[in-house]
């Protein structure tokens, strides 16, 4: 990939890489996976033999966990070393954030919180003192940090919050008047992140303080939540803290980009989240369905159980491949960065708000994932995956909040398509040509023997590509339409989203497998070829019914009409036996009890 290639997230419409230039799982080198074990015996040590305890409010069992961790260097893996931190890679952050948020939501929520929301904004914006102050010891847990962002009139517009600063006649301190809500780990930190407004400044600013040295600051009881029931989730007040002027992160009026920037990562970083979930939710599924027997026999032999395995492996597969994919786009480049002499500060934050499409694309696809993942858990296992006994009925419930927080899923794919649409007009990436020679495409009478892809996944890589004419004839057709008033179109807006994501997810599949196809035995390479052909098959289907939404809400005329024919002559796949494709994946992971990938 060329210089220029390596500096544009959300370029994937037009770009087509190899499989030389991705990253996958498997590339990890021994450092990394020494982390990655270091996590996993931690989970099989301190957080299995307590399962049971997260479901009933205990609080400190997740304190006294975040405080182990810790004490393992897990809490600062990519906080400088001269701040007590590890200095590890963005893309192995989120490999041990995978296996901590494996077991539990309430863990999960908050490891991430204090590692993501909770340090980020010191450790990218804080001054030299703060960082000095704060950092090393959020780094070791000694400290939990927590965020408070949401208030009960601002949610999804973070921007539009009521809680006020104002500034002492001295110009030494602010006062903090206000209440947020859902700040989890409030119940057990110490450092506190606010957001607040300055007089009537346009947007808020950000502020760090340490809950000892200050009055003035309650909070309501621990809220009761449909799941993450250990996560401490509760409202807090501020009447008139008093916090020191130069507590303040970045500059008067940047808590808005803040809050922005820091989500990207929260975002991606929750689909490493969801993803470890739903590696042991399938190898939960498949020890069950190699156990439970009805009519003589294990129900893992029946076809309607087996193709919820497949189905579920098939997604969680590729969404992993684009996982690692885009957390490999952002480390490089900001490692770019830093040897061009940009600040740390400076060159995380660029790479992580490049590829923010990538990483809205992630959090929604993983969440979703995860979500079909968990309730197929809960169907395989029948009653008892109802019953509060058995491990499917926390997963199930704990998944609900990914669609949720980090912005919900409607604002993220809206944000997709929002971002992808402004990066063209800047001439970031040029989408509008290869649209336009799209529409021109659908004039001419098809030349089946151009662009012919060849090799292992040579159908599926076709697939792959007529997707992304799909997509470009679509959103060039609303484009057209809408023009500016796009923005308020929100249904299309949506769908146009899931075709982009269908086509980023898609093509990370098959490269994460032709990538590894070279190391593999001719059984391993046959099951994940398989993988491929039912990913292309579903994203094809999702790209077709999206589509084909946008384009009936555009006037019905001779366009309209050519436009469904292009829709559905590049979204046509071969005839394929998908039912005994997937019976072989099932099978495939019956006979291995787990995730196997």
């Amino acid at each position: 990939m060329n210089s220029k290639e390596l500096r544009r997230g959300g370029h994937f419409l037009v770009h087509h890489p190899g499989p030389d230039e991705v990253f996958i799982r498997e590339d990890f080198g021994e450092e990394q996976r020494m982390m990655f074990q270091a996590a996993a015996d931690f989970m099989k040590s301190e957080v299995e033999p307590h399962l049971q305890r997260f479901e009933q409010g205990d609080y400190g069992l997740v304190e006294d966990l975040l405080h182990k961790a810790g004490n393992l260097g897990l809490l600062g893996l990519s906080v400088p070393e001269e701040f007590g931190g590890m200095g590890m890679g963005f893309n192995v952050s989120m490999l041990i954030c995978e296996e901590i948020s494996s077991m539990t939501g309430s863990l999960a929520t908050a490891f991430g919180a204090h590692t993501g929301i909770g340090t980020l904004p010191i450790q990218y914006y804080g001054s030299q003192a703060i960082k000095d102050r704060f950092l090393a010891k959020i780094a070791s847990g000694e400290w939990i940090s927590c965020y408070n962002l949401t208030e009960p009139g601002a949610g999804s517009d973070a921007n539009s919050g009521k809680t006020m600063a104002k500034l002492s006649s001295d110009g030494q301190h602010y006062e903090i008047t206000g209440q947020k809500i859902w700040i989890s780990n409030a119940g057990f930190a110490q450092v506190f992140i606010v957001f607040a407004r300055i007089e009537d400044d346009k947007n808020i600013s950000c502020f760090v303080f340490h809950k000892d040295d200050v009055q003035g600051l309650t909070m309501n009881a621990e809220e009761h939540k449909m799941g993450i029931k250990s996560s401490s989730t509760r409202q807090v007040f501020y009447d008139k803290v008093r916090v020191p002027a130069d507590s303040m992160l970045g500059q008067r009026g940047d808590g808005f980009k803040i809050a922005v920037n820091v989500l990207n990562a929260g975002r991606i970083k929750l689909a490493a989240a969801t993803n470890g979930a739903a590696f042991k939710v399938i190898g939960l599924m498949s020890r069950y369905a190699n156990e439970r027997q009805q009519f003589g026999k294990n129900i893992g032999e029946f076809g309607a159980i087996q193709e919820k395995i497949a189905r579920c492996t098939a997604l969680v597969y590729a969404t992993d491949a684009a996982l690692y994919r885009a957390g490999d786009a952002i480390e490089r480049l900001q490692n770019a960065l830093l040897a061009e002499g940009k600040s740390e500060a400076e060159a995380k934050l660029k790479g992580l708000e490049e590829f923010a499409v990538e990483c809205a694309i992630l959090k929604v696809y993983g969440s979703e994932v995860m979500a079909l993942v968990a309730d197929e858990g809960v169907q395989v296992y029948g009653g008892m995956g109802y019953s509060a006994d058995a491990p499917m009925e926390a997963a199930y419930r704990d998944a609900r909040i990914s669609r949720i927080y980090e912005g919900t899923n409607e604002i993220n794919r809206m944000l997709i398509v929002d971002m992808m649409l402004r990066k063209a007009l800047k001439g970031h990436v040029d989408l509008l040509g290869p649209a336009r020679k799209v529409a021109a495409e659908l004039m001419e009478i098809p030349d089946f023997g151009s662009e012919e892809p060849t090799g292992f996944l040579a159908p599926e890589t076709k697939i792959l590509m007529q997707l992304k004419k799909a997509n470009l004839l679509v959103a060039g057709a609303a484009v057209q339409h809408y023009g500016t008033a796009l923005v308020d179109e929100q249904e299309a807006l949506m769908r146009l989203a899931d075709m982009a994501m269908e086509v980023y997810v898609l093509e990370s599949d098959l490269l994460k497998t032709q990538r590894l196809s070279a190391r593999l035995s001719d059984q391993e390479n046959e099951i994940r070829g398989i993988l491929g052909t039912l990913q292309a098959h579903h994203a094809a289907e999702k790209c077709l019914s999206a589509g084909r939404e946008v384009i009936m809400g555009l006037p019905e005329n001779d366009e309209q009409r050519m436009m469904l024919m292009g829709l559905r002559r590049f979204t046509k796949t071969p005839s394929v036996n998908l039912k005994n494709l997937r019976r072989k994946v099932a099978q495939y992971v019956l006979e291995k009890g787990k995730y196997p990938f």
